[in-house]
């Protein structure tokens, strides 16, 4: 099957491009945050009337803390720790930029947490083979519902991509896109499914949020640029899914044992 060569040929490289695509998101806000230290801060205090302190120390926690956190990712330097750094900053962003009240905004959001839960997840399971010699007491059931949740979360990523237009093109994308997620969702031919899912999240990734087209004088282009890496970041937690599998909560999982 395809999932299975993928994994195999890319057994090794695959985890490294998972985590890459899903810090991409938050390396290019950090970086947005030092390039847009002055705008980013006005913002802040406009919106909140905090005062400029206060605006710049939120500014300064987003940079320090997301581009911390993709190192520390990256190089798989106390995970737990990173992911939680991360998970703190999608939620600071969730309330600070308003996102709580924008319906995509907040299942964007959602997914990406998804997709830290299975970095996370991958960071116990390397854990255990550390002490692949030692007889295991039983399933490994925090990554497992690490696993479920992640894969639940990634699930609203394509409910924001979903457009009611009666186009042939666009019903056979809603349908197609539908039942993959259905089946990442509950465990089922997960790999194959969630590989198809990265190719097609790329292809629209790329054509929908091509910022790099749009004048850099336009608003557009800002947004644009949000959601294109935004959904890489999903992309990533979907290739963390064909490399580590749907885990012990799945129907991939329980077919093995009928």
């Amino acid at each position: 099957m395809a999932s299975k060569f993928v994994q195999r040929k890319g057994k090794h490289i695959l985890p490294t491009v998972a985590r890459f695509c899903l810090i991409s998101t938050f390396f290019e806000d950090g970086l947005r945050m030092w390039f847009q230290w002055n705008e980013q801060r006005e913002y802040m205090d406009m919106s909140w009337g905090c005062g400029w302190f206060l605006a710049m120390v939120f500014v300064l926690v987003n940079l320090i803390g997301q581009l911390g956190g993709c190192v520390m990712v990256l190089g798989r330097l106390k995970v737990d720790i990173a992911c939680g750094v991360l998970f703190f900053i999608v939620v600071l962003q969730t309330f600070a930029y308003s996102i709580l009240w924008d319906m995509q905004f907040l299942l964007r959001n959602l997914a990406l947490i998804g997709a830290l839960l299975l970095v996370l997840a991958e960071s116990k399971v390397e854990g255990r083979s550390l002490f692949a010699g030692v007889p295991s007491l039983g399933e490994n059931r925090p990554k497992n519902y690490l696993q479920l949740t992640g894969r639940v979360l990634l699930a609203f990523m394509f409910i924001t991509l979903l457009r009611f237009e009666f186009s042939f093109l666009q019903i056979i994308q809603n349908i197609v896109g539908g039942i993959l997620m259905v089946l990442v969702t509950i465990g089922y031919k997960t790999k194959l499914s969630a590989l198809i899912l990265v190719v097609m999240l790329t292809i629209l990734n790329f054509y929908h949020n091509a910022w790099w087209a749009i004048p850099s004088y336009k608003p557009l282009r800002d947004f644009l640029k949000y959601d294109f890496f935004q959904t890489l970041s999903v992309i990533g937690g979907l290739l963390m899914i064909v490399s580590l599998g749907p885990g012990g909560v799945s129907m991939d999982e329980h077919k093995k044992k009928w």
